[in-house]
């Protein structure tokens, strides 16, 4: 039967079902049971369950759990008003001074928490009401804001790395070390950005607090050290080889428990509200992975994959083009569908493709989650946008306006990832 007819109907399939308001995970399982119930000899049924079974029991999949109660347990701590209290003296000779709050702020959860939409909420809690009562542009902080916090994304954990690599069967210990680098020269572009713009704009900057001691900035800034010792306790135990993915991340959540119980905000109710949430978070996940699973196992069987791949090969597109053109694919999916989503929904056709075009796995994982970081500030889903309107009741196209330096700085940073490759591959290399 002819690929393409084949290919439209389970697009059609996929949209009806998701604009009938059918959950994405069982839409993803409807899609496949239709594509291997018309043009498979196989049973449904029986490749459903094994598959959703083989998938859900992954033992790398219990790191995705894990992370995200770690994250959920440092939401409910003191930890934005820490950090915001800890980096102020430091940044306060910068040109942009507090502004900068929102970038290390967000680099520095990011590598706690895992989630881009974490990142927003927990630092903007604290930022945005005092850069704004310092007499800041208020679009300058919910512009930096909402860039930054998609470092919740890059930086690990990263709860859109654990998906990735479930998903295109890749070492996530190597996905984690790969995106330190990239994520730390995306905080330097933001931050870069924010010193180029207060020098061309020195009146729309508050004047600076008075000065400290060095001394006293080491005072002040003592509460980030527990933080910084949890960050070098996942992050380290990965990269020296002592942990894996799923063991530093069980790691992250004691010492998560233990930052919490110093900081006296950890209650049962804060336990409880932490264990509820991070199991409702991860149901949801749970359910579209096994949907994909379920999907990406049907398109094998149909031969859909494979037919793109060699569709796509007989292009004769060199790498380049073919990143773009994903590139531009994902930027206009991330307006509809959320990240994590993004990922499963098209891993199973995209990865057949890249692996013929001879590019790097983990190096793709990375540009994909840089890609997926842009989708977090894009309208009309961008997560982050959502997540800031909630915070500010601002309009979502003023939000996105106010982003869309950030978004630009992003296509920046794929380009030099694709450039400088060695920016994702150094750190990996050396394990």
């Amino acid at each position: 039967m002819n690929e393409m007819f084949v290919t439209g109907l389970l697009i059609v399939s996929l949209f009806l079902l998701l604009g009938s308001g059918v959950w994405i995970g069982l839409t993803l399982a409807g899609v496949a049971w239709i594509g291997m119930e018309l043009f498979s000899s196989r049973s449904a049924g029986d490749a459903m369950a094994v598959t959703i079974w083989g998938s859900a029991s992954s033992w790398t999949l219990t790191a995705l759990p894990l992370f995200i109660w770690m994250g959920e347990i440092l939401f409910r701590t003191r930890l934005s008003e820490n950090m915001f209290k800890g980096l102020a003296p430091w940044v306060n000779a910068l040109p942009g001074r507090l502004l900068h709050t929102n970038i290390l702020g967000s680099t520095i959860f990011a590598a706690v928490s895992g989630s881009s939409a974490a990142t927003c909420a927990t630092i903007g809690k604290m930022t945005i009401p005092e850069l704004t009562e310092r007499g800041y542009p208020v679009e300058r902080v919910i512009g930096s804001l909402g860039g930054a916090s998609t470092l919740g994304l890059l930086i690990p954990p990263s709860i859109v790395m654990i998906v990735y690599g479930v998903a295109a069967e890749v070492s996530i210990a190597k996905l984690f070390v790969a995106g330190v680098i990239p994520g730390l020269m995306l905080a330097g572009l933001f931050s870069g950005y924010l010193m180029v713009w207060a020098l061309m704009n020195p009146d729309k900057i508050p004047k600076a607090d008075e000065g400290m001691s060095f001394t006293e900035k080491l005072r002040a800034s003592s509460e980030l050290i527990p933080v910084i010792l949890l960050i070098g306790g996942v992050i380290g135990s990965i990269y020296v080889g002592v942990a894996t993915a799923t063991e530093a991340a069980a790691i992250g959540v004691v010492g998560s428990l233990m930052l919490s119980a110093y900081q006296k905000s950890l209650s049962w109710q804060n336990f409880k509200d932490a264990l509820l949430g991070a199991t409702r978070l991860y149901c949801m996940m749970a359910l579209i992975l096994a949907g994909a699973a379920f999907l990406t196992l049907a398109m094998g069987y149909i031969g859909l994959p494979r037919h793109l791949a060699e569709w796509v090969g007989s292009l004769g597109l060199s790498p380049g083009l073919l990143l773009i053109a994903l590139g531009l694919f994902y930027i206009v999916l991330g307006c509809f569908l959320d990240g994590i989503s993004m990922i499963v929904l098209t891993m199973g056709v995209i990865i057949p493709t890249v692996q013929a075009a001879g590019i790097d796995l983990v190096w793709f994982g990375i540009f994909i989650v840089l890609v997926v970081e842009m989708a977090q500030i894009t309208p009309p889903v961008g997560f982050n946008l959502f997540v800031l309107q909630g915070m500010t009741r601002r309009e979502i196209n003023w939000i996105a306006r106010v982003c869309l330096p950030y978004f630009l700085l992003m296509v920046l940073a794929a380009c030099l990832l694709f450039w400088f490759p060695q920016i994702v591959m150094w750190l990996p290399g050396h394990m």
